[in-house]
């Protein structure tokens, strides 16, 4: 087709849902099982924001044995009337009408998590079927879609995905189906997954839905959410709800012994900004309109020297801050700095000093939940990770300071012991940092992060692009032999270990570059570590976890991610920390006559089962007994080559922030200082336990 004849004719025009359809990515990320909790979240978010509103006290997630999901509430229930300027009713705009719902005036919410008007319309647009019932004005109205399309399904027994669908032709009918009690409300939604959309293997993942659920249940207090699982055949029953609210969220996130009580800090503060609003006839008209910003803060300190901060807006985890996060570092920093300075003498600090606290030296071990709640707050990008409204900012820092001064001047014995407390740990901590500067600035350390030469057990690489170097961390030096005549020495470099590193989720920052491997590890990669960390002076592009597919192999690869996501998280983050991939076991197909045997390699026992039945089938022998690999050093050179190391057929197993902070938690549980969990621990799943899953 020739420039001349391209026109508007051959631009492909997506309406409504249709677009949703198109392009999934752009409203839920992905089309694996992260936006298939994406789906999941829209919902229920929906039904939060009616709690927060004061309506409904219990929500109800049910995961159904067919794959479908279903979330039932007891709030207002969706409007079931006529809406004027479309003509359909209220429960069909919500489910079929992009950036239409009650979150975008200043009537019906005065604070909420969903803001775009696109969560239920974008769930119905990629479920093959979704059903919705609203109990509101003394019925149950009920009305259903495929693929977003609004219809009636010939069910016979239970509702099922792919029973007969008849789409309405002259208008959409909400369907009245039975009477309800006097002043029963409440919403119903069951759908089922898109297959045509979501990739296979996508499913609801219930570790994710129970944290989530929990987060929920503590920043609502009084909210009841119950998760109901029936895939497994079996009705399992989990309930969150937490009277205590965000301190009860902070006890729970604080991994020391506490130094002081946890405190609940409340406030309110007005501002005023001009937005656009719909007027009577549809158009966006620039108003003035005065917000009230609401603020809870809950914190404490604690012995240690780790801090826990989660930040929200609206129920909404804001995990990269924005203005009110920054409003309550600078309210915490500029009133503590006021107070060391009038308690100076008995601090020990000179009157002519000029050091000041910084903000490391008052989160030293603090463990806090911060909550704003104010109608449709700005955003900085459509992931809602980082608050960009202004004003906040002032207001938080204002409430932060004036509870806090409440706090100090209080005339309690507890009060003034606790504020005491506080002040001594962080001018320790000041103490600490200005220390150690001084030390740094008159005596170069000498430790194995500082020396001029890399380790002497580094066999690197010779290239100097970064982009195209690989360092590969290799248990052991009997896996070390073998890998260097099977790497390619112009862009992979290799760092063996000795046995299992330092477990660094419970030791210091000291004992931790004092262990000879973790040392190295940061001295090789050069970038750094902890706050210090650069990651544009990282040496190496990829960094490979080489190590034995046993169980001691997958205690060293989680040994080295705890290392990682504690003092290198940049390089989990950017997607450069990876882990490799070894076979289990060699099968070795012998073929008739001449025609050389054919060499094969499996990666589990499931697959090794599947090929040993597939040669059977076809008639084909194998040499028996078939190897299995106990560990990297089993391997020829040849075999580590082909089957981890070459770029050409080896798998790479790209280590997500999600799997070291899972890492990190196993480690917790399993090896930190407290016992009650692991004792339960160990009970609950003794029994669960398989003899075959002991590497003995």
């Amino acid at each position: 087709m020739s420039s001349s004849d391209y026109s508007a004719l051959h631009l492909n025009v997506l309406e409504g849902l249709e677009a949703v359809r198109k392009r999934p990515g752009m409203y839920i990320g992905s089309t694996d099982s992260r936006g298939l909790m994406h789906c999941l979240w829209e919902i229920i978010d929906n039904s939060v924001d009616e709690a927060l509103t004061g309506f409904g006290d219990e929500i109800r997630v049910v995961l159904h044995s067919d794959g479908s999901v279903e979330v039932i509430d007891r709030a207002r229930g969706i409007p079931v009337d006529i809406e004027p300027r479309t003509g359909l009713s209220g429960v069909e705009v919500v489910f079929t009408k992009l950036h239409a719902g009650g979150k975008f005036g200043t009537e019906s919410y005065s604070a909420s998590g969903g803001l775009h008007g696109v969560g239920a319309s974008v769930v119905n647009a990629l479920s093959e079927r979704l059903d919705v019932e609203v109990d509101r004005d003394g019925f149950t109205w009920a009305m259903s879609f495929r693929r977003g399309e609004p219809g009636t399904f010939a069910d016979e027994g239970e509702p099922k995905a792919d029973s007969p669908f008849t789409p309405f032709v002259d208008r959409s009918d909400l369907r009245k189906i039975r009477k309800t009690a006097k002043g029963v409300t409440g919403t119903r939604v069951r759908y089922w997954a898109d297959p045509q959309i979501f990739t296979k293997g996508s499913d609801f993942q219930l570790d994710e839905l129970r944290a989530r659920a929990r987060q929920t249940a503590f920043l609502v207090p009084g909210l009841k959410l119950v998760l109901q699982d029936e895939r497994s055949g079996q009705e399992n029953l989990e309930e969150f709800k937490f009277d205590g609210g965000i301190v009860e969220f902070v006890d729970f996130l604080a991994k020391d012994a506490p130094l002081t009580s946890t405190w609940l800090l409340r406030g309110s503060g007005h501002f005023t900004e001009t937005v656009p609003v719909l007027d009577a006839q549809g158009h966006l008209k620039p108003t003035e309109v005065e917000r009230e910003c609401q603020v809870s803060v809950a914190l404490r300190w604690g012995v240690g020297y780790d801090t826990e901060f989660k930040s929200f807006v609206n129920i909404i985890a804001t995990p990269k801050g924005g203005t009110h996060q920054a409003g309550f570092e600078q309210g915490l920093l500029k009133f503590l700095r006021n107070q060391v300075e009038q308690n100076s003498r008995r601090l020990k600090l000179g009157s002519g000093s000029t050091d000041k606290l910084e903000k490391e030296d008052v989160l030293a071990g603090l463990s806090a939940v911060l909550t704003v709640r104010l109608a449709e707050p700005q955003f900085e990008g459509q992931t809602k990770e980082v608050l960009g409204t202004p004003s906040v900012r002032n207001i938080v820092s204002s409430v932060v300071t004036k509870q806090l001064a409440e706090r100090f001047s209080s005339s309690k014995r507890d009060d003034k012991n606790q504020s005491a407390l506080i002040l001594d740990k962080i001018v320790a901590e000041m103490k600490a940092r200005v220390s150690a500067r001084a030390h740094k600035e008159t005596q170069r350390r000498k430790n194995a992060l500082e020396s001029s030469s890399l380790p002497a057990k580094l066999v690197d690489c010779r290239s100097n692009d970064v982009s195209n170097c690989e360092l590969f961390i290799v248990e052991g030096d009997s896996a070390l032999g073998t890998a260097k005549l099977a790497r390619d020495s112009e862009y992979q470099a290799l760092l063996p270990i000795r046995g299992k590193i330092l477990n660094v989720q419970k030791a210091s920052i000291s004992d931790m570059l004092s262990n000879a491997e973790c040392a190295a590890i940061i001295q090789v990669i050069g970038a750094g570590s902890g706050r210090s960390f650069d990651l544009a002076s990282a040496r190496y592009d990829k960094v490979i976890i080489m190590s034995d597919a046993d169980v001691d192999g997958a205690h060293i690869r989680t040994l080295l991610l705890t290392l990682f996501h504690r003092y290198m998280p940049q390089m989990i983050e950017s997607g450069r920390v990876y882990a490799a991939v070894p076979p289990l076991h060699r099968v070795v197909v012998m073929n008739p006559g001449s025609k050389p045997n054919e060499t094969i390699y499996t990666y589990s026992e499931a697959e090794l089962n599947s090929l040993v039945a597939e040669l059977r089938r076809a008639g084909k022998k194998y040499q028996d007994p078939i190897q299995r690999y106990k560990g990297l050093g089993e391997m020829d050179a040849e075999q580590l080559a082909t089957t981890t190391m070459d770029r050409q057929h080896r798998t790479l197993r790209r280590i997500r922030i999600s799997d070291a902070k899972a890492a990190e938690s196993t480690f917790d549980l399993l090896m930190g200082n407290d016992v009650a969990p692991r004792k339960e621990f160990i009970i609950t799943e003794a029994s669960s336990l398989s003899r075959d899953r002991i590497d003995a």
